[in-house]
């Protein structure tokens, strides 16, 4: 008698078979091992062979960006972009061509006075000789909770990714130059509190880059929007954000400036005084008023809070952009702001920098004032709706807003006690308009 099982003795033993998406070939069904060999740096895994023709489908590559040739800011930073063939490589190529080659900045307009740099900031300021910059006038993107569309950085990575510009500010400014930066504060998301990461920039640019605090300026929009809206017009538990910081900074505590160059007129008080005389006496605040305060010098020394409105909507530029089917860019500042540092700070054939220049109205200020300019940014579309400011037409256009912002005093419409209760909680609890209004009633 045969064996128990001895059928299985008889035949050879079976070798188990590859699935079948892993087959390099249909008539292959022993599993030998394949060979592992080094494959270049970005290519994906060899594609098997189709079953029917033998054929092999066409390999996927994966475009690589190095984050070296691409400011820190930009969005294809440290990202690896999958393309394959036809459409999907077009429009990899077409991406990167945006932006161009950011490790060399290429000139995208020349005027008299100054040029356009399309690219990377840093490598363009690295090319530049130390200590030959006499202003650097601008205002980088701010750590936004709602993103602009050209990117904006986090508040926790913010001082890491500003690192290699605050190097290169230090490096290219002369002794007696400036460094002035507007950047606007930010709320913690989902919660209505402000994140500090503005004031962490001020003192990292002083401890670790040794710029001086020449003077903190405030700049007050009048024509702000109430937001953010949940903490502003919603729950009513904040007041309007209206301000931006600016800072002054400099290489040493005695920048060159003249305040003479930005005066502002006389108020109507101090018209009646200048008129009926004032009597020199020692104040209730102890400051000795001299008779040299009743001198009139035609105009006042100007105070640290600048009253710009910012409601341009249908200036030469955004004509422009629409005719032209431009985006325009979506934070610009008057040119008023950029103007008073210009005048405040520099002369005639100074060089004035703005490494992030959107739409170049530094370079549109210092076009008018005769100062040598350059104006950088990465985004050509931006650069393009730029170019309408050096146009013919657009010379020596004048200013049309109001010579005049009145702040009225806060208890301009108190009358008696508040009327109401306080939420308890602190506004945590969403509470509609109807029961708001209960809850007054009831108080």
């Amino acid at each position: 008698p045969r064996p128990e099982n001895s059928h299985r003795l008889l035949r050879p033993p079976r070798l188990p078979t590859l699935p079948r998406n892993r087959r390099r070939h249909p008539r292959q069904h022993l599993a030998t091992p394949t060979p592992r060999h080094p494959r270049p740096m970005g290519l994906l895994p060899r594609q098997p062979l189709h079953p029917k023709n033998n054929r092999r489908p066409p390999s996927r590559r994966r475009v690589i960006i190095s984050s070296e040739s691409l400011c820190p800011s930009h969005p294809l930073a440290n990202v690896n972009c999958m393309a394959g063939t036809g459409k999907a490589r077009q429009q990899a190529q077409q991406q990167i061509g945006k932006i161009g080659d950011n490790s060399k900045p290429k000139k995208y307009l020349k005027t008299e006075h100054g040029q356009m740099l399309l690219g990377d900031s840093v490598q363009a300021m690295k090319a530049m000789k130390g200590s030959s910059v006499d202003l650097i006038m601008t205002s980088p993107p701010f750590a936004l909770v709602r993103k602009k569309d050209y990117g904006n950085e986090s508040a926790e990575s913010y001082l890491d990714w500003f690192r290699p510009f605050a190097e290169q500010f230090h490096r290219i400014l002369k002794e007696t130059g400036s460094l002035v930066i507007d950047i606007g504060g930010s709320w913690i998301p989902g919660s209505p509190t402000r994140s500090l990461y503005h004031f962490k920039l001020l003192i990292m640019l002083c401890e670790e880059y040794g710029f001086n605090l020449a003077q903190e300026f405030f700049w007050w929009n009048p024509s702000k929007l109430p937001t953010p809206a949940e903490w502003v017009t919603v729950r009513r538990l904040r007041a309007k954000d209206a301000v931006n910081t600016v800072w002054w900074l400099s290489k040493t505590p005695w920048p060159k400036a003249d305040n003479r160059r930005v005066l502002q007129p006389y108020s109507d008080s101090m018209k009646h005084l200048l008129k009926n005389g004032y009597q020199p006496k020692k104040r209730p605040s102890g400051h000795e008023i001299s008779e040299k305060f009743g001198k009139d010098n035609g105009a006042s020394i100007p105070a640290n809070l600048l009253a710009v409105p910012n409601t341009e909507s249908n200036g030469h530029y955004q004509r422009y952009c629409r005719e032209h089917g431009i985006t325009p860019h979506p934070a610009r500042f008057p040119s008023e702001l950029p103007e008073f540092f210009i005048r405040l700070t520099t002369d005639d054939g100074d060089t004035v920098l703005d490494p992030f220049a959107g739409s170049c109205v530094t370079g549109e200020v210092c076009e008018r004032l005769e100062r040598n300019w350059i104006c950088i940014d990465l985004d050509e579309e931006y650069l393009r709706g730029g170019v309408s400011r050096f146009k013919p037409e657009t010379a020596n256009r004048t200013n049309s807003s109001a010579d005049h912002y009145r702040i009225s005093r806060p208890g301009v419409l108190w009358n008696g006690k508040p009327e109401g209760r306080l939420p308890e909680d602190g506004g945590r609890k969403r509470r509609i308009a109807k029961q708001t209004a209960r809850l007054r009633r009831t108080a």
